[in-house]
């Protein structure tokens, strides 16, 4: 193979920083001529996780879990009051610390014989060629790693009123006395208690289903309504659309929604937009390539649909935008890269769902690891399903948190667990050992039945023991 150039636009991202990291390993084992450009003009850099997204929020809301499971415990006196100057320059003083750790990591790889970095912005003026600064490059292969940005929605009347981003609530040192908020999928499960718990807002969620959730069982979704109403204060309407946003006359925001087919309006102080983010593709000069950022625009193997040449990787894909699931995607594309310039077949990336949402303040996280109840009936399996309730175990008692459920899905077949969800205290520390029981296909017979006495994995226990019987 003659030399290869690969450049790698949205390099201090997760993803990017995976691909250039496998591109390297897998050219230095096959003994490639590498010539690596790494394009990032974020400032400062680090990519959205370390910014703006999962580092931060979780350092937000560990301050407002100390102060919940304070004020929920009856045996305890007095509500801690929280220091939101102190919280924010925390988490500031965090932020720091990791996005300058990335940048580093970028940089040192830019040290390295054929690797150059370009803090500049790309923009593509051809199928491959890059306008870079005041350079043009030509690279082999292109890896888009460009990241997402907020999805607004297009709610008429939304550009007449001023809203707040979760990456503003995460800097926020105050807050108004009531908010509405616009989303209810993970981000809005995780800051609509943070901004009831710590802001003290009086706050009204939109919900469009039923219940949220849907990926889930319904009790999951019941089992947020009734926390997120009973134990954090939030108002939340179901079944409701919005249809006209407005400003009112001191400075707030006006929602017309229809609420089970009849019109109601609702005001408060301040509009909070959680609807989601969309790929990060804007002002990336797609209109000259052949590239339309559609669904379905990428594959499998993490090519661009339209141009073989061209893979693109994280939330710029739009397939899933999870932190963990970007590094893979970017691991997969520096392989088929490689292979893709040597002739061989590409190998596509396969992804076993694995995710957490820290609802409820971290303290009812809900953990999802391969196939639900729904996904292992559409794949026709035949599948025992066993679920069993947080309360069922005395130990979610003892720790004050008895609310919850846990679901495991198992081969009816050989008894093989394809999946496992939980939303109780602890969930998202169990989901390591669930994703390592999936992915390597245990059977649930074989899984050693010992609780360690008085733990929350004892839950899982349980739906271990059941599902085994149920095979019996």
């Amino acid at each position: 193979m003659d030399s290869l150039h690969v450049a790698i636009v949205g390099a201090y991202g997760s993803a990017g920083v995976a691909a250039t990291d496998e591109l390297l390993e897998r050219a230095a084992e096959s003994e490639t001529d590498l010539e690596l450009t790494l394009i990032d003009d974020d400032d400062p850099g680090g990519g959205l996780c370390i910014l703006r997204g999962c580092m931060p929020s979780k350092d937000v809301l560990s301050a407002a879990q100390h102060r919940y499971q304070a004020r929920h415990d009856g045996r305890l006196e007095g509500t801690p009051a929280v220091d939101l100057e102190a919280v924010v320059a925390q988490k500031d003083e965090h932020v720091h610390g990791f996005a300058e750790h990335r940048r580093d990591r970028v940089h040192d790889l830019a040290d390295r014989d054929g690797v150059e970095f370009l803090h500049e912005r790309a923009r593509f003026v051809d199928d491959r060629t890059l306008a870079v600064g005041d350079r043009t490059i030509d690279p082999d292969y292109v890896v888009i790693a460009t990241g997402s940005t907020l999805n607004v929605p297009d709610t008429p009347g939304i550009e007449d009123v001023d809203y707040c981003s979760s990456a503003d609530v995460l800097d926020a040192t105050s807050f108004p006395d009531s908010g509405i908020v616009m989303g209810f999928g993970y981000i809005g499960l995780e800051l609509a208690p943070y901004l009831s718990e710590v802001g003290g807002v009086d706050l009204t969620v939109i919900e469009h289903d039923d219940r949220p959730l849907e990926e889930f069982e319904d009790a999951y979704g019941d089992t947020i309504l009734d926390v997120y109403r009973e134990q954090f204060d939030v108002e939340i309407l179901t079944n409701t659309d919005e249809k006209r946003l407005e400003p009112t006359a001191d400075g707030g925001v006006r929602l017309t929604v229809d609420r089970n087919g009849t019109r109601e309006v609702l005001e408060a102080d301040q509009l909070y937009v959680f609807t989601g983010r969309r790929p990060n593709v804007d002002g990336l000069g797609l209109e000259h390539t052949p590239l339309e950022p559609e669904q379905g625009w990428v594959e499998p193997t993490m090519q661009a649909a339209d141009d073989e040449r061209t893979f693109v990787v994280g939330d710029a894909n739009g397939r899933e935008p999870i932190l963990h699931v970007a590094k893979e995607q970017g691991f997969a594309a520096g392989k088929n890269v490689l292979r893709h310039a040597r002739g061989d077949d590409l190998e596509p990336y396969a992804n076993v769902p694995h995710h957490v949402i820290f609802s409820g303040l971290s303290t009812y996280p809900v953990a999802r690891v391969g196939h639900t109840p729904d996904t292992a009936a559409d794949s026709s399996m035949d599948a025992v399903v066993v679920s069993r309730e947080a309360s069922d175990d005395g130990v979610f008692k003892t720790k004050n948190h008895p609310e919850g459920v846990a679901t495991l899905v198992v081969s009816a077949r050989d008894g093989t667990v394809l999946g496992y969800q939980g939303l109780h205290l602890h969930a998202d520390v169990m989901a390591k050992t669930m994703q390592v029981i999936v992915e390597m296909g245990l059977d649930v017979r074989e899984i050693p039945d010992r609780a360690y006495h008085p733990t929350t994995p004892e839950i899982l226990d349980g739906l271990f023991r059941e599902a085994a019987a149920e095979l019996e």
